[in-house]
């Protein structure tokens, strides 16, 4: 019995310290991500927190600063993740087609830097990606990105409204949008 007790104990603390890592561009590992489902969590504009800054270096080597008082789509990604492989041509002609509307924006994650400029010159990205995970600590006490993708949106008073955990589709992104959209100015 003592036998099988070290044996399981041994097995756990494994398996706890290979589920965890501590991501950053230059720590890419495609079998320790968690993978959402798709599935939309939309908060009513008086229980919403406020989103951080979103400033840093981008992929194309300039620092960024979003404009607030918009409504923003945030999404975060990484070259090696299939469903971010998938939903790519999808967020790029969401922004194209919602140009000088809504602000398109990526936060790469635990990528390398050439292969993420890959991803975004395969996919024809045309919105800034931020190579600054750390970004992504300050969604804390609001809806934390919890997947890789994970897309979330602000609305016009820089609040955290909806998070979509795995890969977005067409249906789901465009109704999110257009509710965050419809809200009034004042909620």
């Amino acid at each position: 019995m003592k036998k099988f007790i070290a044996l399981a104990l041994v097995i756990s603390s494994t398996l706890l310290l290979t589920s965890c890592s501590s991501g950053g561009l230059s720590k890419a590992n495609e079998n320790a991500f968690v993978s959402g489902t798709g599935v939309a969590v939309y908060i009513q504009p008086a229980d919403r927190k406020l989103a951080p800054d979103l400033m840093g270096p981008t992929l194309s080597g300039q620092a960024l600063k979003i404009t607030k008082n918009q409504e923003i789509v945030v999404n975060v990604w990484a070259s090696w993740c299939s469903p971010c492989r998938a939903e790519a041509p999808l967020l790029a002609d969401f922004a194209n087609r919602l140009a000088g509307k809504v602000q398109f924006v990526g936060i790469i994650t635990r990528d390398n830097i050439s292969s993420a400029a890959s991803f975004v010159n395969r996919f024809k990205i045309s919105y800034p990606n931020f190579i600054d995970d750390a970004l992504l600590a300050g969604f804390r006490g609001s809806l934390l990105p919890n997947a890789i993708p994970t897309t979330l949106i602000i609305d016009t008073h820089n609040r955290v409204a909806v998070r979509i955990s795995g890969e977005v589709t067409y249906a789901l992104l465009d109704s999110m949008i257009n509710k965050v959209a419809a809200e009034p100015s004042h909620a």
